[in-house]
């Protein structure tokens, strides 16, 4: 039933033509431009060209998990890149729930990039549909397009020097 009222608010994009029909809890396929579109949204690609968008949505791929199921957990290797398409997250660090992600959230972003260990246990509280990027598969596309390279270490940049900047309350 909240799939169906998500999509009749629009919150969940559906268009008959687009959609074909699989097994799954979303039951729609996501069409490369939809992919681009979401990714576009992404705080660390903010401002990356349609072409550098398209690049990483090829080696980004979809994935549903049933509510329930750990996503990261805390100390443990990662690799992976989350963006939450659909259905709700609990964050907890250091034991202690930290709060909830929804829609449009990302999680993994320091683990694509250096391969550290995680640093907050992700569960899924709903049934969940994510854009997955493997850090495997983002490396080898660094180097095939080196202007994304660029790019993001100025968005990197330009971050830690806002960090630098807010006084520590």
């Amino acid at each position: 039933m909240e799939l169906i009222g998500r999509m009749l608010e629009g919150s969940i994009p559906y268009n008959p033509k687009d959609a074909a029909p699989r097994a799954g809890f979303f039951g729609f396929r996501l069409r490369q431009e939809d992919k681009i579109e979401h990714l576009s949204h992404v705080p660390l690609l903010a401002g990356s060209t349609r072409r550098q968008l398209r690049a990483v949505a090829r080696i980004a791929e979809v994935r549903e998990r049933p509510a329930g199921t750990v996503l990261t957990r805390a100390g443990e290797p990662g690799d992976e890149f989350f963006l939450l398409l659909d259905g709700r997250v609990g964050v907890e660090v250091s034991g202690r729930k930290r709060g909830k992600l929804g829609p449009g959230d990302v999680f993994g972003e320091m683990s694509l990039l250096d391969g550290g260990p995680r640093t907050a246990t992700i569960t899924a509280e709903t049934a969940v549909r994510l854009l997955v990027i493997r850090r495997r598969d983002f490396t080898l596309l660094l180097n095939k397009v080196p202007d994304l390279t660029r790019h993001l270490l100025l968005v990197l940049s330009r971050r830690l020097r806002q960090a630098e900047q807010t006084p520590n309350a």
